[in-house]
């Protein structure tokens, strides 16, 4: 290979940056030089502004490069992109992780994502850490949110066979890896598509019970409408599972769930955190919430408000609303930017109030961190933890919680 290397600049999710590694890769065996691929996102209509804001600012700087567009903005929108001077070619979601891909010519390779039924077997296996693994189980979405474009970005849900995540489960654990993340686009859908009775609950169980190296198993964001049976069984069960779960919640108001077109009311969001405190007590629990959803009143947002206490939500991830053209969301009746930055400042103050309060009570407890790197990890409640002596990353290590500092716990050995 001659001249600049390539790179691939990654914007919006993690399950973009988990498939970055895998373009790059693929950029690399196709030999392409001086080559920037933006992998970008689509949640909002200023991500997609953001991504062609950072395209021209490559140009500008690298007039030389050849620019190739790729992602959710790319696959929905190949069109506006392909009409901007600055880029060379529009690759679609499905495409981006081809080889043959990057050796083509066409200045648009999109293909219509929703009759896809590929599974995502060549996203598999992104690394944060050299501790910590990210294993893609499935892609894609069979809902259809009022708030969200990402179905027509990632095409419909499809689940990888259980036999390859758990052989890729089986590599990383005997390269070193002592911590798996399953993730995807709704993981809750798990094996919905493959039949056999396979759910993420079952699949879990057969990751534990088969891959005895593993030290630690996590899920990313959980449908509250459909947290099977069997995962609430094993959550008890299996102390591997890590005490920490992350819902997608989005709003504590009937009526705003209603209108976004979610599949879970607040009483069923109170009854689950329920109901996975009584499979295992000291579960820890997060959530995404929306403020300022189209017609959200005071009494609404209220109910939201309220819901982080009444569920005991501990971590929560807060999103002002975004109208995203061409969902119906952005067609109803919007509130303005003054208010909807308001309530989310106060949601966030909230969670930030329920996270600190959380840490501080656990001063003076013992804790199994998995060590990364810089004397730091995290517990297996996903506190994060600075530790006061060495330690080396991939150990498991027992200590004494001494503080806080800055939203971090300090420890000393136990």
């Amino acid at each position: 290979m001659s001249g600049a290397r390539s790179e691939v600049v990654t914007l919006g999710c993690r399950l973009n940056a988990l498939e970055s590694e895998v373009i790059q890769t693929r950029v690399d065996q196709a030999e392409l030089a001086d080559t920037v691929i933006f992998n970008t996102c689509a949640v909002t209509s200023e991500a997609e502004r953001q991504a062609r804001q950072a395209i021209r600012k490559v140009k500008r700087e690298r007039p030389d490069a050849k620019i190739i567009v790729t992602g959710c903005a790319a696959q929905i929108a190949p069109q506006k992109f392909a009409d901007m001077p600055e880029v060379d070619r529009v690759i679609g979601n499905d495409e981006k992780l081809a080889r043959e891909t990057y050796r083509g010519t066409d200045r648009i390779a999109v293909a219509d994502i929703m009759v896809s039924r590929a599974a995502p077997e060549h996203t598999i296996g992104g690394f944060e850490t050299r501790t910590r693994a990210f294993v893609q189980i499935q892609q894609g979405c069979d809902h259809r949110c009022t708030f969200c474009i990402i179905p027509f970005g990632r095409g419909n849900s499809r689940s990888l066979g259980a036999d390859a995540i758990l052989n890729q489960a089986a590599r990383l654990t005997t390269a070193g890896y002592r911590e798996i993340v399953l993730t995807g686009v709704d993981i809750s859908s798990y094996g919905t598509d493959l039949g056999a009775g396979l759910s993420l609950g079952a699949l879990c169980r057969l990751m534990l019970e088969r891959t005895p190296g593993l030290t630690r198993l996590r899920l990313s964001s959980l449908d509250p409408a459909v947290v099977d049976e069997s995962l609430l069984a094993l959550i008890a069960d299996d102390a591997r599972l890590m005490p920490h779960l992350h819902l997608s919640v989005q709003a504590g108001s009937d009526m705003i769930l209603k209108r976004m077109k979610r599949r879970h009311l607040r009483a069923d969001v109170i009854a689950l955190a329920k109901r996975l405190r009584e499979a295992r007590a000291d579960l820890v629990l997060g959530a995404d919430l929306i403020a300022g959803f189209p017609t959200e009143d005071d009494a609404m947002f209220e109910d939201s408000m309220r819901i982080v206490e009444e569920a005991d939500l501990t971590y929560l991830h807060v999103f002002p609303f975004s109208a995203r053209t061409g969902t119906p969301a952005a067609r109803m009746p919007q509130l303005s930017g003054t208010i909807r930055r308001e309530r989310a400042s106060r949601l966030r103050a909230l969670g930030d109030e329920r996270r600190e309060r959380y840490l501080a009570s656990l001063k003076g407890s013992e804790a199994e961190i998995l060590a990364e790197k810089d004397n730091r990890g995290y517990t297996q409640h996903y506190a994060p933890v600075r530790i006061d002596h060495a330690v080396n990353p991939g150990e498991v290590v027992r200590v004494r919680i001494t503080g806080t500092e800055g939203g971090t716990l300090t420890a000393a050995a136990a």
